[in-house]
C-alpha cells in the first residue's frame, strides 16, 4: 500500500493550479442520467472518486469518452463527454456504491427517467451514519414507492414522479442535490426548503439549466423547481475546488513561504478566508486566484464551529486543527456536520500536538513545534491535515493508507513537491 513520505521544515514558494471541484463533478456526471443527449463536463479532475463513479454510470448504460484536457480560466482538468442514449440497467450494485457515498446521487435521476431503480445503500469515508434518510423521504413525497431490503434500497414510481413541498430537517448537500435533479423532469413543481447553498449546488443547478431545467433560488434556502417534460445535452465547465483552495491556504500558512493560487475564487469559500487572515495569514487576490503568504510571523488560535455554506466547511476543519497545533494560543473547534470527523486527532497527537475532545468540540493548544512521525490516514480530510502537519513538523512524517487522499487530491505530492516540500509518494 502506498505511503507519503515528508521531511519538513521547508518553505513553499511558487504556484498551485487549483483542479475542478470534486464535489461538484460527481453531481454533474450524474445529471448525464436525465437526459438522453451527450453531456460534456470541463475541467474534471483524476481522482478515484471520479473513475469509480463512471464505473458505475457505465454499468447504467453511460457512454463516457475523455478528450484529453481542457483550460478554463487558468485551471485544467479532463474532458468527459458522457451519454445517457439508453439507459441499460437501473440497478447500482453493493461493490460499487459502497466505495463512495456520492453514487447514491444515482437514485433520483434513475426514478425521474425510467420511474424505477435499485440502488445499494452507500459507503464512503468513516466519518459518520450519514443517513440518506433526507433522499429516501423527499422521493416519497414525490410518489417514489420505497422498499428497503437486503442492504438495497427499491424504489419504483409507475406513474413517474410528480412535484411535491419538502422540508429538510437540517441542511443535506445531497439530498438537495438529488431531490433537484429528480424534480428537473418531473411532473409539476417540486419545492425544496432549508436547502442547501454550497457553490457546488449552485453549479450543478447552472448546469441543469443549461440543459433546460427550470430553476429558481440557486444560493438561497428555497428552490423552485417546476418539471419538464425532457433536458437536453450541453456543455459545462465544473467550478473550482474550494476545499483544495483552503487546504492549500493552509498548508503554506504551516509550513511558511508565499504561493499563489491559480484558477480558483475566493468568493467560493465563505467564511474560511476572514478566519484565516483573523489567524494572521495574509491571502491576497490577484488576477489569477490568491496569494497566500506567511513569512516570519507565527499565526495566533482561532474559534470556529463547522456549519453549512457559507459557514465553515465540515471539509476543511481537518486542516485548521493541523494549523492550530502550532498556532500561538488556544483553539476551540467544534463539529457539528458529522459525529466521527475527529478521527485524525490521535495522529496529530503522536506528532506533538496538544489535544484535547469534549463531546463535539476539539481544544487545541499550540505548541512550538511539530516532530514527524509514523501516521495513518482514517478518511480522506483526515489524510491531508497529517501531510499539512508533515509540512511543518521537525524531522520525517510518514502518511500510511494513503488511498483516501487520492479519492480528492489530484496529484498532491507533485503540486508540494513543485513548491520546495520535501514530499514523495513511497510505492507499497
Amino acid at each position: 500500500m502506498d505511503r507519503i513520505q515528508i521531511r519538513g521544515g521547508r518553505r513553499l514558494n511558487g504556484e498551485i493550479r487549483i483542479s475542478g471541484a470534486k464535489n461538484a463533478a460527481l453531481p454533474l456526471m450524474v445529471a448525464s442520467l436525465l437526459t438522453d443527449e451527450p453531456l460534456t463536463l470541463a475541467c474534471v479532475p483524476h481522482l478515484t472518486d471520479i473513475s469509480q463513479l463512471a464505473e458505475i454510470l457505465a454499468g447504467l448504460g453511460v457512454e463516457i469518452t475523455m478528450n484529453g484536457n481542457g483550460h478554463a480560466e487558468a485551471a485544467i482538468g479532463r474532458v468527459l463527454k458522457l451519454h445517457a442514449k439508453t439507459i441499460t440497467s437501473t440497478e447500482a450494485p453493493y461493490e460499487l456504491v459502497r466505495k463512495m457515498r456520492a453514487s447514491f446521487l444515482v437514485i433520483g435521476p434513475l426514478l425521474a427517467r425510467c420511474h424505477k431503480a435499485k440502488v445499494s445503500l452507500p459507503g464512503g469515508c468513516a466519518i459518520g451514519t450519514r443517513p440518506v434518510d433526507l433522499h429516501l423521504k423527499g422521493l416519497e413525497a414525490m410518489g417514489a414507492q420505497i422498499e428497503l431490503k437486503e442492504g438495497y434500497v427499491y424504489a419504483s414510481a409507475p406513474g413517474g414522479l410528480h412535484g411535491a413541498h419538502i422540508l429538510f430537517p437540517f441542511v443535506s448537500v445531497g439530498a438537495t442535490e438529488n431531490l433537484m435533479m429528480a424534480a428537473s423532469i418531473a411532473k409539476g413543481t417540486t419545492i425544496i426548503e432549508n436547502a442547501a447553498s454550497e457553490p457546488e449546488i449552485i453549479d450543478l443547478g447552472h448546469c441543469l439549466q443549461a440543459m433546460g431545467a427550470k430553476i429558481e433560488g440557486l444560493g438561497t434556502r428555497t428552490l423552485t423547481i417546476e418539471g419538464v417534460e425532457r433536458l437536453k445535452g450541453t456543455s459545462h465547465t465544473v467550478l473550482p475546488d474550494r476545499i483544495e483552495t483552503g487546504t492549500y491556504l493552509m498548508a503554506v500558512a504551516a509550513a511558511g513561504g508565499e504561493v499563489e493560487l491559480v484558477g480558483t475564487r475566493a468568493d467560493l469559500l465563505g467564511g474560511v478566508i476572514p478566519l484565516l487572515e483573523s489567524a494572521g495569514v495574509h491571502i491576497q487576490a490577484t488576477n489569477r486566484g490568491m496569494r497566500v503568504a506567511r513569512n516570519g510571523v507565527h499565526f495566533t488560535g482561532v474559534d470556529v464551529t463547522t456549519e453549512p455554506y457559507p459557514g465553515f466547511p465540515t471539509d476543511l476543519q481537518a486542516q485548521l486543527m493541523a494549523l492550530m497545533a502550532t498556532a500561538n494560543g488556544v483553539s476551540h473547534i467544534s463539529e457539528t456536520i458529522f459525529e466521527n470527523r475527529f478521527m485524525h486527532v490521535p495522529e496529530l497527537m503522536r506528532m506533538g500536538a496538544d489535544i484535547t475532545i469534549e463531546h463535539q468540540t476539539a481544544t487545541v493548544r499550540g505548541v512550538e513545534r511539530l516532530h514527524g512521525a509514523p501516521v495513518m490516514a482514517t478518511d480522506l480530510r483526515a489524510s491531508v491535515s497529517l501531510i499539512i502537519a508533515g509540512l511543518a513538523a521537525e524531522g520525517e512524517t510518514i502518511v500510511n493508507r494513503v488511498y483516501h487522499l487520492d479519492r480528492g487530491f489530484e496529484r498532491i505530492e507533485e503540486k508540494l513537491s513543485a513548491l520546495g516540500a520535501d514530499i514523495k509518494r513511497v510505492k507499497g
